[in-house]
């Protein structure tokens, strides 16, 4: 079979970074498929130490069919070095599985991906797979180990060149978008965040090429292959992630503890209404202030 490349991007986060590869390793595919990873340069001198450790420790990797490094000369950020690193691979390579290094996996992370990979390439209107799941509980009605929901997640996920090379970065459709309401609102069912999110994007206050993603997947009626019981775990919510920061309850998955190596995936491809209920239930604006008033009392008792 062949296996999906990967992408790893990583930056000042030794800690997190060990435990994504390490995880990572553990995969059964690990030793059958091509590692890519991306490192970094420091934005600021004082992060320089680190980013030269992260590099001493990327060099003694093993444990994959292959490893190539790829060390910026300068700080470029997270979203020029996915779009970057994923345009680079993707057009030689067809599909990637791409992860961050705060992104701890399932040992059947790999095979989950791959074998969504093989079963939604020619359903064109899946755009991504997704390795995380909130815990969205299970439907009673389905015997299915996946689901189909209308917008995507960054934290461990695949798609193929012919839906990345499409995606428009500059969102060239933004002002059409600001003046459709209707268009506004249908944006907002995929979460609470996404349309000031994008405003954010599109005004310079946000570095962000997930909020483009989602938007285009948006914009063409694109779904997203998401597991039941979660394949990643983001161990980065703390004082030193650079993105993820605050309270991680709203987001802790069912993690998946069965460790299959096949999976029940249907053929139908089809928005799932049992879990996109619950999805945006999750994301709706009292969960999101939920999530802030207990990120800030985290904050005073961990003073």
């Amino acid at each position: 079979m062949n296996y999906s490349t990967i992408l790893l991007f990583t930056y000042k986060r030794l800690d997190t970074l060990k435990q994504t590869i390490e995880a990572l390793k553990a995969n059964r595919l690990a030793m059958e498929s091509d590692l890519f990873i991306f490192s970094d340069a420091a934005k600021e001198v004082k992060d320089k130490p680190i980013i030269k450790e992260v590099r001493h420790y990327l060099k003694d990797i093993s444990g994959f069919k292959s490893i190539k490094i790829t060390e910026a000369k300068t700080n470029k950020g997270l979203a020029n070095s996915i779009i970057g690193g994923v345009s680079e691979v993707i057009k030689t390579h067809g599909k990637v599985i791409v992860l961050e290094d705060d992104l701890v996996t399932t040992p059947n992370f790999l095979c989950f991906m791959n074998a969504c990979l093989g079963k939604y390439q020619q359903a064109e209107n899946v755009f991504s797979i997704s390795g995380y799941s909130f815990n969205l509980g299970h439907d009673p009605l389905s015997e299915n180990d996946a689901y189909l929901l209308n917008r995507g997640w960054s934290w461990g996920w695949a798609t193929w060149a012919d839906r990345w090379e499409n995606v428009d970065w500059e969102v060239k459709t933004y002002d059409q978008f600001m003046n459709n309401r209707k268009a506004q609102k249908a944006f907002g069912q995929g979460g609470s965040d996404l349309n000031g999110m994008l405003q954010k994007q599109m005004a310079g206050k946000l570095d962000s090429w997930a909020i483009r993603w989602f938007y285009h997947q948006f914009s063409i009626g694109g779904l997203t292959v998401y597991p039941v019981f979660s394949k990643v775990y983001n161990a980065g919510f703390d004082e030193h992630a650079t993105h993820t920061t605050g309270s991680n309850t709203r987001y802790l998955p069912a993690m998946d503890t069965e460790n299959k190596q096949t999976f029940k995936l249907s053929a139908a491809v089809q928005l799932s209404a049992y879990y996109q209920k619950r999805f945006q239930k999750k994301m709706n604006p009292f969960s999101r202030l939920n999530s802030k008033i207990d990120t800030y009392i985290k904050k005073i008792f961990s003073k």
